[in-house]
């Protein structure tokens, strides 16, 4: 056994371990859930900048089979980032030591996706991250939260229900369970596997669940899930499209779609955490879209969301038409314009060396699609950015800001601007007059077009497919899609 191997066994070990061991010393809760997260932050950066992979092949042909490269450490150190910033924002509450153990728990799962090369360890590891985040939504114990949380379950289990299936027909025809034997899996099997984790994923149509969980969940729970959880769903996706090359145009089709459809949503979205939301489904199609280069786009959007998430928490308000009346103080609205100018692909933060890396050498209709949709996402950005701020007019109803906000957000803002050298290659001429010029659209048309019609109409998109029945049937159309795909 190499040093590394020995070193990936004992950080997976040490995370669970430390996961079933905080209920039992809640006095400590915050303190190993902070540890935890650290070991994890020192565990992916090591990998992002060690590029010899480890490979674990634990149990034969029949699983398990884990694979830790830099891909793996991007998003890892994602979640590790993620995760601290949750842990701090939490600090002065009256968070009990069930939530902290839910917490440390699902960051060990997520982290266990991360490093899967095999279909049936990450079924494991899928699965054990449903039930956690179902208890961490449910946790505050209202009827709302344990609704959302259940149909977020019920939602879960069916997609892999799917999984499953394929799964086990891939076993069926190869006798191997790795991520690898995708490519002698029949075509029904490939479709099964793909209509589980694009609704775990919340991927295109898929993903009509996602909206709905992230914005009536807890502000910190709301972070977490958006800034690393629902990547679990698409990690395995682009996995597979780097290992079986086959799976590379499947995946550019639904990343432009997903892209495209997210932020269609999110434009039109008056209420600021559903927008947010939104924007998380069409920036995972940026994710997806360049298999190669996903780590590096997955941590940037997983840092500046937690970012929004948290900030969006703590507004005076949800509704940005109230938002838009009201000034919110001068530092909440810095913290919120550095997080939306970054997804926004803005230079000198991370976001716009992420975008610049997703954007290359795609083909000409998914670099029309992608183009377009960082158009929307700058629009998107502008409805956060151009919000008045300054001294309220009524300090004394004015809502203190948090301790816990700037813990959180000040570290992940950091991030986002030391990052930004992790790709000075972006810095050309061509590609900052890109940015600028897509930037620049983004807010013409916000304040030309989008703003007059604010003013006089109000949209209101149907949430008819975001109910629970109708979500079922999405699944099962997307399954027919699938198949059609595959067959072709």
């Amino acid at each position: 056994m190499t040093s590394m191997t020995a070193v990936t066994i004992a950080w997976i070990a040490l995370t669970l371990f430390i996961g079933f061991t905080i209920y039992l010393v809640p006095k400590v809760d915050r303190y190993l859930s902070i540890v935890v997260a650290l070991a994890s932050l020192a565990y992916g950066l090591g990998r992002i900048f060690d590029n010899s992979p480890v490979n674990l092949q634990l149990l034969d042909r029949f699983g398990v089979t884990l694979t830790v490269d830099s891909l793996s450490g991007y998003f890892i150190l994602t979640n590790a980032l993620v995760t601290a910033a949750v842990v701090l924002y939490c600090w002065q509450t009256d968070k009990t030591a069930f939530f902290y153990t839910q917490l440390v728990i699902l960051h060990g799962s997520v982290n266990s996706v991360f490093i899967c090369a095999d279909f049936i360890s990450l079924y494991v590891a899928l699965e054990v991250i449903s039930i956690a985040v179902f208890l961490i939504i449910a946790y505050p114990r209202s009827d709302r939260s344990i609704w959302v949380a259940l149909r977020y379950l019920f939602i879960s289990n069916t997609a892999m229900l799917f999984y499953t299936i394929g799964a086990v027909l891939v076993y069926q025809s190869s006798h191997s369970f790795a991520f690898a034997s995708l490519s002698q899996a029949p075509t029904e099997a490939i479709a099964l596997i793909f209509v589980g984790l694009l609704t775990k994923g919340g991927i295109f149509i898929s993903g009509m669940w996602l909206p709905l969980t992230h914005s009536e969940s807890e502000t910190p729970v709301s972070a977490l899930l958006s800034g690393s959880v629902i990547k679990t769903g698409v990690f395995p996706m682009v996995r597979c499209a780097l290992t079986v090359e086959e799976i590379q145009p499947m995946v550019g089709i639904f990343a432009v779609g997903t892209a495209l459809l997210g932020v269609g949503y999110a434009i039109f979205e008056q209420d600021t955490k559903r927008m947010l939301a939104w924007s998380t489904i069409s920036q995972l199609g940026f994710v997806m879209i360049s298999p190669a280069n996903a780590g590096f786009y997955a941590l940037t959007h997983g840092v500046a969301k937690a970012s929004l998430f948290s900030i969006a928490g703590n507004l005076p308000s949800r509704n940005l038409r109230e938002l838009q009346q009201t000034r919110i103080p001068t530092p909440v609205w810095i913290a919120l314009s550095i997080a939306a100018l970054s997804v926004a692909g803005c230079p000198l933060l991370a976001g716009f060396g992420a975008k610049i890396l997703a954007l290359k050498q795609l083909d000409y209709w998914q670099a029309i699609g992608a183009n377009l949709a960082a158009m929307g996402t700058a629009l998107v950005c502008a409805k956060l950015i151009f919000l008045p701020h300054g001294n309220p007019e009524n300090p004394e109803k004015a809502k203190p800001v948090k301790l816990g906000l700037w813990l959180a957000v000040v570290p992940l803002l950091g991030v986002l601007v030391l990052a930004n050298g992790f790709y000075l290659p972006a810095y050309t001429a061509a590609n900052l007059l890109k940015a600028s010029v897509s930037i620049g659209i983004g807010w013409l048309i916000y304040f030309v077009i989008y703003c007059s019609l604010a003013r006089r109409f109000t949209f209101k998109l149907p949430r008819m497919f975001e109910q629970f029945d109708h979500l079922i049937g999405i699944m099962s159309l997307m399954l027919v899609l699938l198949f059609w795909m595959v067959l072709e």
